[in-house]
């Protein structure tokens, strides 16, 4: 359906009825409309429009109520056609953005933070990806004397991933060896991913060396593992919706969220998809989604590092905000990619 279908009164119509329903949950009658909105005509009048957005399948009504309803497609439309880009308010704003400032500089810290900001700004779900390489790169490597002949190591990478492993040495170290071998690692292995290490390998020392292997395959798992990461939060607050009261929404949406395996195949979908995107009960295409909306944004420096967040929530949700708040996270998201990776070449 196009804009072209419905006059100008209808399409305003249609926007009345979506949002006092995102905000009552309540079917919304032609006497409500008449009463609360200046539209210039009779609730009968009022009427006559309902009805023809009912038989265009942009609205229902329930049960015996006199109201509407949206339909999947009524909101769809909504969507597409009269929903007015929206901002957060300036002072939600500036929180949020103090709240990622107080965090530390690492990538994870700030995908936790993302989910729990997004999931109490929208009063939904939330998700996050950690941001995508091709592969991980070394950043800087600390070994430190624990006792005896314990060893720590601790690898930190270009996306701000920060890794640790307890070595068994075969005799005790001074920790200015140590700090020799780390200064001796970093200067050969920075920007360099683990399988390029190998060009490396023979301006090292033995112990460096050894040292350079382990370190390669932490990076290996660490780029296997990092395909499937996802940050999720806010489980509870989309389980008051009343939508997801009874037991099988319950339960259906609590699988979905849960077992992440029809999360995953959304993210993949969109993964490389620029801008923000609405998926309104699966796009038809995915059964499990049914009266589920998502709202997702693509975040990170293309060609370098991105990644996907978004929101989880009842169709009946409030889009506007939504999609405000995902867009300003997403781009928080992004000034931390683009300081650790750089910016798009």
């Amino acid at each position: 359906m196009s804009a072209e279908n419905l006059t100008e009164r209808q399409q305003r119509v249609l926007r009345i009825v979506v949002q006092e329903y995102v905000q009552s949950a309540q079917p919304v009658g032609s006497n409500s409309i008449a009463a609360n909105y200046q539209l210039g005509v009779s609730s009968a009048t009022i009427r006559n429009d309902l009805a023809l957005l009912e038989r265009e399948g942009l609205l229902t009504h329930p049960h015996t109520s006199a109201g509407r309803v949206p339909t999947e497609l009524g909101y769809r439309y909504y969507v597409q056609f009269l929903m007015a880009d929206e901002e957060l308010p300036s002072d939600e704003r500036r929180e949020i953005r103090v709240q990622f400032g107080e965090v530390r500089q690492e990538m994870d810290q700030w995908l936790r933070l993302s989910t729990s900001v997004l999931a109490r700004t929208t009063q939904a779900a939330a998700l996050a990806t950690a941001p995508r390489t091709h592969i991980s790169r070394y950043k800087h490597l600390e070994l430190v004397a624990i006792h005896g002949c314990k060893v720590l190591l601790v690898l930190v990478l270009q996306e701000g991933a920060v890794k640790q492993r307890l070595l068994d040495v075969d005799q005790p170290m001074e920790q200015h060896d140590l700090s020799r071998i780390s200064n001796e690692l970093n200067e050969h292995l920075v920007g360099k991913s683990g399988a390029e290490f190998a060009q490396s390998y023979a301006l090292l020392s033995p112990f460096a060396k050894q040292v350079a292997f382990l370190v390669a395959d932490v990076m290996e798992r660490v780029d296997r593992r990092s395909a499937s990461q996802m940050y999720r939060d806010g489980l509870a607050q989309i389980l008051e919706a009343p939508e997801f009261a009874e037991g099988d929404n319950v339960r259906r949406i609590v699988q979905v969220f849960e077992e992440q395996t029809v999360l995953e195949q959304v993210v993949n979908e969109y993964a490389d998809s620029g801008d923000i995107h609405v998926v309104i009960s699966g796009n038809g295409r995915i059964a499990e989604l049914r009266d589920m909306s998502l709202v997702l944004a693509r975040y990170g420096v293309i060609d370098r590092a991105t990644g996907l967040l978004g929101v989880v929530g009842p169709l009946r949700m409030s889009y506007g905000r939504t999609m405000g708040a995902v867009r300003f996270v997403a781009a928080l998201m992004s000034e931390m990619v683009e300081d650790i990776y750089g910016p798009q070449s």
